[in-house]
């Protein structure tokens, strides 16, 4: 579980940094916002994915 965490932290600093760098114009804006609403998508994902009771 905590290695879930950790990753998904780096994944949303190296996509927080492209986003900063398309906002300087260096990368393009159209692919840098996709990535960072995926990566916290899936960090949202990960910390919701708990075992959760299913029934009988």
């Amino acid at each position: 579980m905590k290695t879930k965490i950790f990753i998904s932290i780096a994944i949303i600093g190296i996509a927080f940094v492209l986003y900063l760098l398309s906002l300087l114009e260096v990368f393009p804006l159209l692919l840098s916002v996709p990535l960072l609403f995926g990566a916290v998508f899936l960090s949202v994902s990960f910390v919701n994915g708990r075992n959760r009771f299913k029934g009988f």
